[in-house]
């Protein structure tokens, strides 16, 4: 969802500058800078923004020159300005405070600024404004696509990485098996002597014990959801919540796998799956 576009055009004599940034966000955060006379099209703002961008936190600045001479639209009341600054002077010495403020508080004071008139809108400049605001969208829309286009490489790399681990784990079980089913057996024998024990019965026991241990379904899920996370993340769809509740998914068979085995070889490429899961859930914030 990070992005940054930049536009600028021109209408007559006025000068148009557009930009837009984008960070992350679960929803749509907008933030907009726009010339006091065009305030009021805020909401048309946000309307054109939720089309192309859809959602994150959105910083949109929009600044206007005007070329040649300028009209002045704000006056100062001298004779009420001079008066409030005395009078914070004052009061400034009776408690020995320092001047430094008194000139922004007296220029802030009520009626001190005023306006000779109101400026009217132009349609015409608005629809130049908008233009080019629409422009520094596509721009930062198009600067997310080609970050998503890397970031998409990153996690087909990151789930290719748990494939290949988990396909190590697929060869690992058969021999974690028949070494659980041995060393149950061996301690069995060592216990109770050659004769002491029912050999079918223990048998019947070790395979209740390795029920117990099986994996094979959770290694079936796991391969499924990676194969469904690939699926997904080639959608053209915004599915980055999607793709994180996929992750959770993964997450929790991985941590199946990992308690259920009860294997030292199999943990360490438990402990590799893991690791590339997590990488998988920091990128995720940034997938719309």
């Amino acid at each position: 969802m990070t992005g940054f576009g930049q536009s600028s055009s021109s209408f007559g004599d006025l000068t148009i500058n557009a930009e837009v940034k984008s960070l992350n966000s679960k929803f749509l955060d907008l933030n907009t800078r726009l010339p006091r006379i065009y305030v009021e099209k805020e909401l048309m703002l946000r309307n054109t923004v939720t089309d192309y961008l859809e959602r994150g936190k959105i910083s949109i600045s929009v600044d206007c020159e005007r070329a040649g001479k300028r009209e002045v639209l704000q006056h100062y009341n001298e004779e009420l300005f001079i008066a409030y600054y005395a009078q914070l002077k004052r009061l400034a010495d009776r408690v020995m405070a320092p001047y430094e403020n008194l000139f922004q508080i007296a220029l802030n004071s009520p009626e001190v600024i005023q306006n000779t008139g109101k400026v009217e809108m132009d349609p015409a400049e608005w629809e130049a404004i908008n233009a080019c605001v629409i422009e520094a969208i596509k721009k930062c829309d198009d600067f997310r696509i080609a970050e998503g286009n890397v970031l998409q490489k990153k996690l087909e790399s990151y789930c290719d990485s748990i494939a290949s681990a988990l396909a190590i784990v697929e060869t690992l079980d058969p021999r974690r098996i028949e070494k659980v089913r041995n060393r149950i057996k061996g301690k069995v024998e060592d216990f109770f002597g050659e004769e002491g024990f029912d050999e079918n019965r223990l048998e019947q026991e070790i395979i209740f014990y390795i029920e117990k241990l099986d994996i094979h379904e959770e290694r079936v899920r796991l391969k499924t959801h990676l194969d469904y996370f690939h699926q997904v993340l080639k959608s053209n769809a915004s599915n980055g919540k999607k793709l994180a509740f996929i992750s959770q998914e993964i997450g929790r068979e991985i941590n199946t796998i990992g308690s259920k085995a009860n294997d030292a070889e199999i943990q360490k490429h438990v402990v590799i799956m893991k690791e590339e899961l997590e990488k998988i859930k920091e990128q995720l914030g940034n997938v719309l």
